[in-house]
């Protein structure tokens, strides 16, 4: 401790991390924001397949880099030279490329037998899938969570990327190498993660599976509880154009919403749960909401308890008070992102910081006991890169 502040959690802790997009990036920098050393190893033609500035990618914050040729025997002796140093691994292949890299976990759990290897697919590393293309949309639509969103008689809404890569993908890999970490720790013995993006979904759905089997789930959208269906779990446009959510699920935080909108001798709200009277309840409430702008409800409504928020832009969030309060957005040289989540009470917490591809390359060689002279040697040009060997989440069918 220092200044009776603790250490990031993770500090101590080192991850090498083999270049993808989505949900391998968002774990090495969810793992980096508490203090892991993360070690990127970058491509020489880049890794973003839609085109943008490494150096702007908030999801590759944090981070030490070095650019490798992977397809170069001797970029492949760099890896395995930090591996013995390492902690883990997190790769984002279709399965058997890694293998065919010479970077598997059989070879690499031989050179650190404490090794966790984390490995980051959209289908699983088995399974009839398994070496198909596909994306975050792709993976949620076999889980159910898809199918749930949006407005029934309408095509599902994609939810952005949020629930396969982030929340399924990045953020479950983040938790099994933690978990994993903690048992080599305890045994000596390294483990292989098998994260899938498909299975993340499927996890991520076990509430609705809940309401499901207590006989509170439509399969038609927009029909349910948490699906926009219930008129006091819903959004309502404002007079300028503007958004506020309520989320008023209890009889408690009704009654004081239906209190404060002067409602509560409105007889179409007299039963929260009727479900008969949603349509005629959420027509009420979305005239009234609409007959004012956002500000007018939010002096009304915020300090009522009622589980009323604005529904904000990104822009917008930045300037929230709760969010200015709390510091929770950082910036550094320039670049705007959100501070590193969760907290930890009395530990130093870990500034964001941006970085440029192969910025660490002589520190990191030098780590191993290579100097820059022999790390010249080594070629790095770009190679064309196979469908098969291009991260799964980087692939599309033509």
């Amino acid at each position: 401790m220092e200044g009776g502040l603790m250490r990031a959690p993770l500090e101590g802790v080192r991850v090498i991390e083999l270049a993808g997009i989505g949900p391998a990036p968002f774990c090495g920098m969810m793992l980096a924001d508490h203090g892991a050393e993360v070690i990127r190893i970058d491509r020489p033609e880049g890794n973003d397949p839609i085109g943008q500035d490494q150096r702007r990618d908030v999801l590759l914050r944090s981070r030490r880099s070095i650019t490798l040729d992977l397809k170069q025997p001797k970029s492949v002796e760099i890896v395995t030279k930090l591996i013995e140093s390492a902690d883990g691994l997190i790769e984002g292949f279709r399965p058997g490329v890694a293998e065919r890299l010479g970077l598997g976990p059989d070879i690499l759990m031989k050179i650190n037998p404490a090794l966790v290897y984390g490995r980051m697919t959209g289908w699983g590393q088995a399974g009839p899938l398994s070496d198909k293309a596909g994306h975050d949309l792709n993976y949620i639509s076999l889980s159910g969570a898809l199918a749930a969103m949006g407005v029934d008689g309408q095509p599902p809404v994609p939810p952005l990327n949020l629930i396969g890569d982030y929340g399924g993908g990045g953020m479950m890999l983040a938790f099994g190498f933690v978990t994993a970490l903690l048992a080599a720790r305890q045994s000596g013995n390294g483990r292989v993660i098998d994260c899938s993006m498909a299975d993340g979904a499927a996890t991520l759905m076990a509430g609705m599976w809940s309401l499901k089997h207590n006989g509170m789930w439509e399969a038609q959208r927009g029909q349910n509880l948490l699906d926009g269906g219930a008129p006091f779990y819903s959004c309502y446009a404002c007079a300028d154009g503007a958004f506020v959510a309520i989320a008023a699920i209890e009889s408690k935080f009704f009654a004081r919403l239906l209190e404060a909108m002067d409602l509560c001798d409105d007889p179409i709200f007299a039963d929260q749960h009727d479900q008969t009277k949603w349509p005629a309840m959420k027509s009420r409430l979305a005239k009234i909401f609409l007959a004012s702008p956002r500000e007018i409800w939010t002096k009304k409504l915020q300090d009522q308890d009622c589980c009323f928020s604005e529904v904000l832009t990104m822009e917008e969030a930045l300037t929230h008070h709760h969010n200015l309060a709390r510091d929770s957005y950082v910036e550094d040289n320039g670049f705007v992102q959100p501070r590193p989540a969760p907290r930890f009470m009395a530990t130093e917490p870990v500034m964001p910081t941006m970085w440029q591809p192969d910025s660490h390359r002589e520190a990191i060689l030098r780590d191993i006991g290579i100097d820059e002279a022999e790390a010249r040697l080594l070629s790095n040009n770009p190679a064309d890169a196979s469908e098969q060997d291009t991260p799964i989440h980087m692939q599309r069918k033509l």
